[in-house]
């Protein structure tokens, strides 16, 4: 017994517990001085004896015995792959478990059931995902195939695993009839809602139980180093001194009974609806939709409204008409009055009348001050310190004085006109004449309050039929050969006509019927019996559905999540994408990351004419952020009923507003609106089944509140809480198992407790913008699942202590890295492991870095995904002798660089590396010794380049150009400090040589001693300089005397931009001496 108490001591004691008759014991690691461990019931017996291989073990299982000689059953064995073999020794239901000759033996019997033990250990549950396709359809499959791998183990539980497989199937049988129906039958829909909360708790369950595995791993691990882990299978991560995890073992079994239950009662139910049984028919793969965004300016069918519409606006002004005119589109939803509204608003004609144009989605309510608020930003002005209206106003007031603007009012319903009239008269004073406001209304009531005569009401009417086959057409044959149209065009005019006038409609069946290409398919959505629903809405109903019904399984339940925000908000890509992550809508194969599946989804959402309102990277053309219409988002409101709710708080509405939704809900947003509150609304704590909570600017401080809301909110796999005030998290944050996304940006949080680093699941962690922020935790390394990290800050002398990075192998993105020298925080070496990172990576205080050699231990060249390089030098502490063009030379950014930003460099860079010549983006920013620019004109591919802030440059002489290469290195009135090797320049055909051959952009900031830009002096034909430039800016350098001949030469040149230069503004002034050699140019712009 000493031995067992000696035992029990190192393994936290937790081997005397008696354990119940069903245990499944494991394979584990065994203190060196006891042999044997048999438990059952309370019986504990230890069995001694000599080395391994030739002691005979016994144990007392109850009134059993096994018996069996190790070194003769070991050389008689063949082991599997994982190191275990599994005997059934008898018939009576003894299982031995054996293992290589370092390891001894764990036997069970069960005294009421067989207990099998499977040779492959359980599984982490990363990839149980309810709605993962549709909540229904993936059921089957999951349950088959994880929970029997998770808790098959455990005795009696294999039976009711397959009575839920079973339940399953009979269910999947009928959810195409069953999803059909709850658009018309509430009772259906209500059943639904009772099968996806089914699935929703198994989820918790089994993440709960995938959870606590990961912990133990991870516990192992660190408290037996890799000797152990040579020893221990590395699938089997209980260990014997880990006996708590014993009772969730039968916490899951019991769930499972218990959701067993649940089921039985839904199945019963579906018995009474009598559903049609799918059709069977071969499970064929989903097609993979890639495709690019149809231009919205090319849309038909509305162009003589448009025509309509930008003259009302532009046209003068009569004595008659009131100061600010009021012009209104009016129709029913999805008849086009938002789109039309933003083709005239990006007019040509009107943006060169209106010095301002300011767009704002209005909505239900009517709230002024979030109006008010919105033109601000319009303007370009701050509003964040003003929750006044009267504050608002007065701004207003002074930002639009002596400016004609456009006010666009978009979804407007208010019918109070008390609330229109006081920001209008604000409005009206101060402005220009010709003025206007452009409101879209469903209502003509509104319309007359808002302040439109009935001269300037447009009623929008429904489209025509040729006009609804033009619109459908535009995006259903997009890609397909005139062959395929003829073949098409039959069926399509036919459902084109079912569109019943609504663009929303044609342009949602155009956008369905453009990836299907037979006849066969288009058929199936016009004989689609969802076109016989006759509610009021089923002009626009049908045509959703019909798209969302179309959509790959998996990517149904990453649309509906869009319902969780409200009417108009602004999506971002990046971010909605690691959101659908975070509730496991999206698989990672072995062959494609989360990311790119997301992406892949996103753009089909696009595609499909789901989402709306695009801007696009100029880089790329890939969509950064998006709309989505708001009937498309009733929509898929109407598919998330009871499961997801978005709220606006106002003053003390909360509590009531809140207290309406269903505590069923598993997704929420909460904004609040312009009012300071008391306290944070209790009443989202009775809401304990929320897996996301997203809180937008709440006005006050949330550090009260936010301990009690983690510790009633335990299924959080979502919790965004940035702009709220917060000073700090608490500890107990920690036990939110389940969190995969946090974001605490724009907060005044000084550090993050280390209870953080107990989240296994985390995947993202966004603490942008946090001025306060000191230190990470140092036990970072522990979120070894851990994908984006984001701590990038608006200071540049900000400074966060990083350390343990190296366990962060699967990061794939960060923002920032911060340097020290001082041991305070990491150094550079860090960043080994980190070889998935993607994208862009700054690097913070290299000024610091104390020796070269820290820097090649970086591996920066491994990071064969990185393509966007900022190095920041600069230093926090005293300055030692290595100089920073040893520390830049050492670095060897990876080969796919194409964009290179350096700052606060103090060296002299003596060559120019190779990796250089990709680059197609350089910003030089604060580089401190350099007097004369390097010569970047030889760099074939760039595309844009920047210079900032560079106080000793005096000159841009020839050598900036990199066409007279040896000129340059001896001319020691154009030293740049740059040696050039191996550098060629840019031949053209013609053996023309081409200085700066693709760049378009060319800025110049804060130069402040720049006095001379040598230009060539005479045309040579052997030489071409900048033949692609678009754009030029020169701001900030007051002492620039003149811009080189090739700049007045150059016939691409579209955009010249001249600011806070009083030399060049006067000489380039309309009627100045230089003015002729500028005057060609399309846009001047001299301030």
């Amino acid at each position: 017994m000493d031995q067992m108490t000696s035992a029990c001591g190192e393994a936290n004691k937790l081997l005397a517990m008696a354990c119940q008759p069903a245990e499944v014991i494991v394979l584990v690691e065994i203190p060196s001085h006891i042999r044997f461990w048999g438990i059952d019931s309370g019986i504990r017996h230890s069995v001694g004896g000599a080395d391994y291989g030739s002691v005979t073990i016994g144990a007392f299982m109850g009134r059993k015995m096994i018996k069996s000689i190790a070194s003769s059953t070991l050389s008689r064995s063949q082991p599997s792959a994982n190191g275990l073999i599994v005997d059934e020794l008898e018939d009576d239901s003894v299982n031995l478990i054996k293992a290589e000759a370092s390891l001894d033996y764990l036997c069970n019997l069960s005294p009421h059931r067989p207990s099998k033990h499977c040779k492959l250990p359980p599984v982490q549950m990363s990839n149980f995902q309810p709605l993962k396709k549709s909540v229904l359809e993936q059921l089957s499959s999951i349950i088959a195939q994880k929970v029997q791998k998770e808790v098959g183990v455990v005795a009696g539980v294999k039976n009711e695993v397959r009575k839920l497989e079973s339940n399953f199937q009979a269910i999947q049988a009928v959810l195409a009839d069953a999803e059909q129906r709850q658009l018309k039958e509430e009772s259906i829909k209500r059943w639904i809602d009772q099968l996806k909360d089914v699935s929703y708790d198994m989820d918790d369950v089994l993440d709960e139980w995938s959870t606590a595995i990961a912990k133990s791993q991870m516990k192992v691990n660190d408290e037996h180093p890799r000797k152990t882990i040579k020893k221990v299978c590395s699938f089997m991560i209980f260990s014997c001194f880990r006996f708590r995890e014993v009772g969730l073992r039968f916490h899951v079994a019991r769930e499972i009974q218990t959701l067993n239950d649940r089921i039985d009662g839904i199945v019963r139910v579906k018995n009474m609806f009598h559903f049609k049984l799918s059709e069977g028919g071969p499970n064929l793969p989903e097609r993979k939709i890639t495709a690019s965004v149809i231009d919205a300016t090319e849309i038909k069918g509305r162009e003589k409204d448009k025509g309509t519409i930008v003259k009302m606006l532009t046209s003068e002004s009569s004595d008659q008409e009131p100061a600010l005119r009021t012009i209104s589109l009016v129709g029913m939803g999805g008849i086009g009055k938002t789109t039309l509204a933003h083709l005239v608003y990006n007019d040509h004609e009107v943006e060169t009348y209106f010095g301002k144009r300011i767009w704002v989605c209005v909505s239900d309510p009517f709230d002024e001050i979030r109006i008010a608020k919105a033109i601000l930003e319009g303007l370009n002005e701050s509003a964040h310190d003003l929750n006044e209206l009267q504050a608002l106003l007065l701004r207003i007031q002074e930002s639009i004085r002596g400016k004609r603007f456009l006010l666009v009012l978009d979804d407007v319903w208010n019918e109070d006109s008390t609330k229109w009239e006081q920001l209008k008269n604000s409005l009206e004073h101060g402005c220009l004449p010709g003025s206007r406001f452009l409101v879209t209304t469903r209502n003509k009531k509104v319309a007359g309050i808002m302040g439109s005569s009935s001269t300037d009401i447009l009623e929008l009417e429904l489209l025509s039929l040729d006009e609804c086959w033009s619109l459908f057409s535009q995006f259903a044959f997009f890609g397909k050969n005139s062959r395929e149209r003829e073949n098409l065009e039959e069926t399509g005019r036919k459902i084109a006509a079912s569109s019943k006038g609504l663009p929303l409609a044609a342009k949602t069946l155009g956008s369905l019927l453009r990836f299907k290409r037979s006849r066969a398919e288009w058929e199936s959505v016009l004989n689609n019996h969802v076109w016989e629903i006759k509610e009021a809405e089923s002009k626009l109903l049908a045509p959703l559905w019909l798209s969302y019904d179309d959509l790959p399984t998996e990517m149904r339940p990453c649309f509906l999540y869009c319902a969780v925000f409200p009417k108009d908000y602004t999506y971002e890509r990046d971010t909605l994408i690691k959101l659908w992550m975070a509730q496991g809508f999206l698989r990672e194969t072995q062959n494609q990351e989360m990311e790119v599946t997301g992406g892949e989804c996103f753009e089909a959402l696009a595609a499909r004419s789901f989402l709306q309102d695009f801007k696009i990277n100029k880089d790329d053309g890939s969509i950064i952020e998006c709309k989505m219409h708001d009937i498309v988002h009733d929509f898929a409101q109407s598919m998330t009923k009871n499961e997801s709710f978005s709220v606006e708080i106002d003053g003390g509405t909360a509590e009531s507003k809140i207290d309406s939704f269903s505590r069923d809900a598993r997704h929420s947003m909460v904004v609040f609106r312009n009012h300071r509150t008391d306290s944070f609304p209790a009443t989202i704590h009775s809401f304990k089944k929320l897996r996301s909570l997203i809180v937008d600017r709440y006005p006050s401080s949330m550090n009260a509140a936010l301990p009690n809301l983690i510790a009633n909110l335990s299924c959080l796999r979502t919790l965004k809480l940035s702009n709220c005030g917060i000073k700090e998290v608490p500890s107990n944050i920690g036990k939110l198992i389940h969190l995969r996304y946090v974001d605490l940006s724009w907060n005044e949080i000084k550090e993050l407790p280390e209870e953080m680093c107990e989240l296994y699941n985390m995947q993202t962690l966004h603490v942008k913008y946090c001025s306060e922020l000191e230190t990470l935790p140092d036990n970072i390394g522990k979120l070894i699942k851990l994908r984006h990290l984001n701590v990038v800050h608006w200071s540049d002398s900000s400074f966060v202590k990083m350390r343990g990075f190296e366990g962060l192998g699967w990061l794939r993105e960060l923002d920032e890295f911060h340097v020290s020298g001082s041991g305070e925080g990491s150094n550079i070496g860090g960043l080994k492991n980190l070889n998935h990172l993607q994208g862009s990576l700054r690097i913070k205080w290299l000024g610091d870095v104390k020796d070269p050699d820290e820097v090649n231990k970086a591996e920066l060249k491994s990071k064969n995904n990185l393509t966007r390089l900022h190095l920041r030098f600069g230093s926090r502490i005293e300055r030692g002798i290595i100089r920073d063009d040893e520390i830049l030379e050492a670095l060897e950014p990876p080969p796919n660089i194409d964009s290179l930003k350096i700052s606060d460099y103090q060296g002299i860079i003596q060559v120019l590396p190779s990796w250089i010549n990709k680059l197609r983006v350089v910003e030089l920013r604060k580089l401190g010794k350099i007097e004369n620019l390097p010569p970047l004109g030889k760099l074939p591919f760039l595309e844009e380049l920047s210079v900032d802030s560079m106080e000793s440059v005096r000159k841009v002489g020839r050598g900036f150009l990199g066409m007279e290469v040896a000129a340059a290195a001896d001319d020691d009135d154009d030293d740049s400090g740059i040696g050039i090797v191996e550098m060629t320049a840019s031949p053209s055909p013609s053996n023309t040589v081409i200085a700066f051959p693709k760049l378009k952009s060319l800025h110049f900031e804060s130069l402040k001693n720049w006095k001379e830009w040598e230009g060539e002096g005479r045309r040579n034909e052997d030489k071409t300089i900048m033949p692609s430039l678009r754009s030029l800016l020169i701001s900030d350098c007051p002492k620039l005397k003149a811009l080189p001949d090739y700049i007045y030469q150059s016939t691409t040149l579209q955009k010249l931009e001249i600011i806070n230069a009083p030399i060049l503004k006067e000489q380039f002034k309309e009627g100045g001496k230089g003015w002729p050699n500028i005057s060609h140019i399309r846009s001047v712009t001299l301030s």
